[in-house]
């Protein structure tokens, strides 16, 4: 009998890999996982977010399948293999944080605190199968396809329920305590969190020289489509977030490539958002911008840091910030208080000062390793996704300031599976390589600028 053994890759060397044959059943396993990850992430963002109950266990459930098929793959190919992700060990010691909180009884609620435990394995379930079974070029192509083609479905499917609304979302289910509705969120501003992960996608493919020019120019218009629903939903922070990922691409693509052809393309996409939002929206979406007064989350953030200073070191516990917050709410209001709508200071509350430290970690090691994966995003589908996924991390994390997106299942699974992603190279052993066709004459001008 063939035991399994353990086996840690370093797949960020350089050095020249021994292409091992695979199996037929470790091949299929792959595909499996890696459209099993695909399916997970678009039900998590359509059943309302994974927020409920039933959508929370059945999202749970599906990671743990997910897992025990990634473990099933191991031991058809004799061995389970474990890149050495640069934030493998700040995401598992943030898992011990919140053990230690259990343990030592230092959290405000025990229940809330093992129920987000429970959640944020079912995260780091995602982020493992992401960064270990998407590393194939060819995977890792169709895992961006999958993306940019949930995210354009998705996308009309809002715009058609914002035209055609009812009240209830799916024109069926009516939320118990309403809300800004928009896609199939109860909060417009989770919707906008979606998107600014996804519009990178097809924003980046339609920018490079992976597709010819017919299918580069039907990319580009799922781009716009995908980026003006983050305008019509009215979110003030998606707003800002996708101006800022804009900005963010164009900066890199002129310090990369030193050619002005990809800022000015970027450019021209927000005009025609612009015009689009002209024509259908251009009220709603001006007004939600004037109002752009801190208000009450100012006055959240505060109360937050008052919180922290009672428990510097390892906070109230994850999780109980509902709990915990009346006792310092500096201001008045019959509404029930779940969020702060600043994760970073309900993280500083919740997890205290090491929590706070490891997160920051987190984020530092997540720029510092993939700045440089990224330079050949125009003629490589692995450099393209890492780029996609790091600006769909850029953008919720500076949404993240303002609302409370990383609290919602589904958004903080998919924002895990894009930092696992940015933060992975692809596997060279496991995939044969895309064979390459003969650059056009674009590329063979953007090489020659490159090597200038």
């Amino acid at each position: 009998m063939q035991l399994s053994s353990f086996v840690i890759v370093d797949t960020t060397a350089e050095a020249p890999q021994t292409v091992i044959p695979q199996k037929g059943g470790q091949r299929i396993l792959q595909n499996v996982l890696v459209v099993g990850l695909s399916v997970l992430l678009a039900f998590g963002v359509l059943a309302f977010g994974a927020v409920d109950e039933w959508s929370t266990f059945a999202f749970e459930a599906g990671a743990a399948m997910l897992f025990l098929v990634w473990v099933a793959e191991g031991v058809v190919s004799g061995q389970i293999t474990l890149s050495k992700n640069p934030l493998y060990l700040p995401a598992a010691l943030f898992f011990v944080l919140i053990l230690a909180q259990i343990l030592l009884r230092t959290t405000a609620y025990g229940y809330v605190t093992r129920y987000e435990a429970m959640r944020y394995l079912s995260y780091g379930i995602v982020m493992l199968v992401a960064a270990e079974c998407v590393r194939g070029e060819e995977l890792r192509k169709q895992f961006v396809i999958a993306m940019i083609a949930f995210g354009t479905a998705y996308a009309v499917f809002a715009v058609v329920q914002e035209l055609t609304t009812n009240g209830r979302i799916f024109w069926l289910h009516r939320p118990q305590f309403g809300g800004g509705i928009f896609g199939s969120y109860v909060n417009r501003n989770h919707y906008a969190g979606v998107i600014e992960m996804l519009v990178p996608f097809p924003l980046v493919v339609s920018m490079g020289h992976l597709l010819k020019k017919e299918k580069k120019a039907i990319v580009g218009f799922c781009a716009i489509l995908m980026a003006s629903t983050i305008f019509l939903s009215r979110s003030r922070g998606g707003m800002i977030a996708f101006a800022l990922q804009i900005v963010l691409f164009a900066v890199l693509a002129l310090l990369q490539r030193r050619n002005p052809r990809v800022a000015g393309t970027l450019a021209a996409v927000c005009l025609l958002v612009l015009i689009f939002l002209f024509i259908i929206g251009k009220g709603q979406v001006l007004g939600r911008l004037r109002d752009l007064a801190p208000g009450t989350r100012l006055n959240m953030t505060l109360d937050c840091l008052k919180m922290f200073a009672k428990r510097p070191v390892l906070g109230w516990g994850l999780g109980t910030f509902p709990v915990v917050y009346p006792k310092y709410r500096s201001f008045y209001t019959s509404l029930f208080i779940n969020e702060a709508h600043d994760d970073y200071a309900q993280l500083l509350a919740e997890m205290g000062t090491l929590g706070f430290g490891l997160m920051v970690w987190f984020v530092v090691r997540l720029y510092r390793y993939r700045w440089a994966s990224s330079r050949r995003w125009e003629f490589k589908w692995d450099a393209a996704l890492s780029l996609a996924a790091l600006l769909g991390c850029s953008g919720i994390l500076l949404h993240s300031f303002v609302d409370f997106n990383l609290h919602v299942p589904a958004n903080t699974a998919l924002f895990y599976a894009l930092c696992a992603l940015a933060a992975s190279n692809r596997d060279k052993a496991s995939n044969k390589a895309i064979a390459p066709r003969n650059p056009s004459a674009a590329e063979l001008s953007d090489l020659k600028i490159e090597s200038k």
